[in-house]
């Protein structure tokens, strides 16, 4: 087995619709700019338009790099915690069994797919939505599952974990938009001091 570097990227802004922005293109832009000096293999995206069309984008900028979907990094809930904290509870109100099961079935899925050494060295780009980046970064840090919640992830951001065969794997970076102008950074959340 071979280290296995994944670049996890959120992605870029988008409407209510779920279409990128001027502002999500722009990001998408400078993400692919920021990974166009690492020896990237392939671009995967979830199936939504938001990711699908970031993917396309950052795609676009790293020639001969092939763009594939994996299912496995839609959009989800991955997991749906027995006593939810009181700043959640509206969040989960009417969230069901059947809803949470689908969630942790993916949340496996997920993993199984990516959270793993590869056969030989690798550098993959996910492209993909806040909740699985949380998700994979709860995983790599062995934490308790709750911890997904509130690890927020910002537009374009980047994170990056490696996993080596025999070793623990290793989140070196965690939602990092230095590559973003201010203006672009945190983008679709409300107010407050940011980074």
């Amino acid at each position: 087995m071979a280290t296995r570097h994944l670049y996890v990227v959120r992605h870029g802004a988008a409407d209510p619709f779920g279409e990128l922005t001027e502002v999500g293109r722009r990001q998408s832009e400078l993400v692919a700019d920021r990974l166009a000096c690492l020896p990237i293999d392939v671009v995967w995206h979830s199936p939504l338009p938001r990711a699908v069309r970031s993917a396309r984008i950052i795609g676009e900028r790293l020639p001969r790099v092939p763009v594939r979907e994996a299912a496995e990094l839609v959009d989800h809930v991955p997991h749906v915690p027995e006593r939810v904290p009181p700043a959640w509870a509206g969040f989960f109100d009417g969230y069901d069994a059947a809803e949470a099961a689908a969630g942790a079935r993916l949340a496996d899925s997920l993993v199984e797919r990516f959270a793993r050494p590869a056969e030989s060295e690798t550098h993959e780009v996910l492209v993909t939505h806040a909740y699985p980046v949380a998700w994979l970064v709860r995983h790599a840090l062995d934490a308790p599952p709750v911890r997904w919640l509130g690890l927020d992830c910002g537009n374009a951001a980047v994170t990056a974990i490696r996993y080596h065969d025999g070793a623990a794997p290793a989140v070196l970076v965690y939602n990092d938009m230095g590559h973003l102008p201010p203006g672009l950074r945190w983008t679709g959340f409300g107010p407050g001091v940011r980074p």
